[in-house]
């Protein structure tokens, strides 16, 4: 059996994977809160006609063996969070988090997702909720149309309008393995087993970030990264799609032969 075939297809399979990760990156370079995905490759079992260490007879023992790779899969397509780029939007409701932690939202299900995306907004009953007009929870209390709204980098939030002048203090919520959070999509991840239970806190206060009002954090996308991992994803498959190419010609070559 020519080992060369399957091998070459196992890495055209995991650069396929890897390509379409490179893709999903850059077509949420403009989402807000975006982290990007990065793939993570390993060699398959390899056969060992001789193995090393083996006995070689007399004593002596073999300092060299045979092996031959299977080729390589995708073993894992991590997130990685690290900080977005602010943008300044002016919109008071706009909230970024600079540094560790999580805004809680509450799902259509009832239950608990969690957000980088701070484009907040108010709906009629004057609760604030994401954009789909999910409702954003940390802390949040209803805010009376008309509002003048302020939020210090601790999350203390000072509502004033006609009535008088209320506050109350955000939190956020953090876990040990954030890339062990659930992709849900709509900006959103959910808790898993491998990302631990989720730890809530004040913004600036044990490790948790500020909040920056007025801010969007965007995606940590770097599209010049991409770019070049694209054309190494794309040059890996070719390559590969090359080695099945003269696999097949070596095959071709021994059905011709004639004694």
């Amino acid at each position: 059996m020519n080992l060369s075939l399957y091998s070459a297809a196992t890495g055209m399979e995991a650069q396929q994977l890897n390509l379409n990760t490179i893709a999903n990156n850059l077509a949420n370079v403009n989402t807000p809160g975006f982290k990007r995905s990065k793939i993570e490759f390993q060699d398959l079992l390899y056969q060992k006609p001789r193995a090393v260490g083996s006995d070689a007879g007399g004593g002596n023992i073999v300092p060299t063996g045979i092996e031959v790779g299977n080729g390589s899969r995708v073993a894992s397509s991590s997130k990685l969070f690290s900080q977005g780029q602010l943008t300044n939007s002016g919109e008071k409701l706009d909230l970024a988090i600079q540094g560790d932690g999580f805004f809680e939202v509450q799902r259509s299900d009832g239950t608990i997702g969690f957000t980088r995306d701070g484009s907040f907004k108010l709906n009629a009953q004057g609760q604030v909720v994401t954009v789909d007009g999910l409702p954003v929870l940390s802390g949040f209390q209803p805010i009376p149309a008309g509002s003048n709204v302020t939020i210090s980098e601790n999350g203390q939030v000072s509502v004033q309008n006609a009535s008088g002048t209320q506050s109350f203090r955000l939190t956020m919520t953090r876990f040990a393995n954030p890339s062990g959070l659930r992709s849900m999509g709509a900006n959103l991840y959910e808790e898993t087993a491998a990302s631990g239970t989720p730890e809530s806190g004040n913004p600036g206060e044990q490790g948790f970030g500020t909040t920056l009002q007025g801010y969007i954090e965007g995606s940590n996308v770097n599209i010049m990264e991409e770019m070049v991992a694209l054309i190494i994803a794309q040059r890996a498959y070719e390559i590969n799609s090359k080695s099945i190419q003269t696999s097949d010609e070596m095959l071709q070559n021994v059905a011709q032969m004639k004694r």
